[in-house]
């Protein structure tokens, strides 16, 4: 009888089992298709410059005296987009910029560390290839509070203000406790296309609240399809 019930149950999480990886399997196929045909509208707002051996994306628009620089919070998809209903505010009094960093928005995915020196490093080095000269006035929103006010204490010449955006501090991070299993399967589900059928998880607060075209807002969900929670994210 013991025997009998073990076998069933062997038998009954084996197929449970093997269902998993068919859907997986079968969703991870589904991804590459599409993002095979998407790959033509994937096409750079702005410039892309080569900055510590990858490609980052650098948009900019608008005319002024100062300059002010976008700063997106971790994990922000499209920033280029997602700052738009605010910077577009913006763009008749000031010149705008908006660095994407590695593994975000037409940025490349990397190998390489995600410290905050190397972070900032990038920044700088993609603005000075864009030739965008300062000193900028930088609009950070959280987790690149941290990237702002180690610029403004290191190279103090090249910051005018920063404004905040919901900005984090250091004090922030000596108490966040960060679960990293969950990010770690965020990223696995997104990376095996698991995303795709979660419905209206691409639709941002930028494509339901702000001022995006119709053929914007198919674009972020382009890019959300490959830029949500990158290596780069994750590191």
């Amino acid at each position: 009888m013991k025997r009998g019930f073990k076998r069933i149950m062997l038998i009954i999480f084996t197929i449970i089992i093997s269902l998993f990886v068919l859907i997986l399997t079968l969703s991870f196929i589904n991804h590459k298709i599409q993002l095979s045909k998407e790959e033509v509208r994937f096409v750079p707002t702005g410039q892309l410059v080569e900055v510590n051996g990858h490609q980052m994306h650098v948009y900019t628009e608008g005319k002024g005296e100062d300059t002010l620089v976008f700063m997106s919070g971790g994990g922000t998809s499209s920033p280029a987009l997602d700052f738009k209903s605010l910077y577009t505010l913006l763009s008749d009094k000031y010149k705008i910029v908006v660095v994407e960093k590695a593994g975000y928005g037409f940025s490349e995915v990397t190998d390489i560390d995600r410290d905050i020196d190397t972070i900032l490093a990038e920044t700088k080095e993609a603005l000075f290839k864009s030739e965008i000269e300062g000193p900028y006035i930088l609009l950070p929103h959280s987790m690149s509070g941290i990237e702002a006010l180690k610029w403004a204490q290191d190279y103090p010449d090249e910051i005018k203000a920063i404004i905040g955006l919901d900005m984090a501090v250091p004090a922030v991070y000596e108490e966040l406790s960060i679960n990293m299993f969950l990010v770690r399967l965020g990223a696995f589900t997104a990376k095996t296309g698991l995303t795709r059928w979660i419905p209206n998880l691409s639709e941002s607060d930028a494509i339901k609240y702000g001022n995006l075209t119709d053929e914007e807002k198919v674009l972020y969900k382009v890019i959300f399809y490959r830029r949500t929670l990158t290596k780069d994210m994750v590191n």
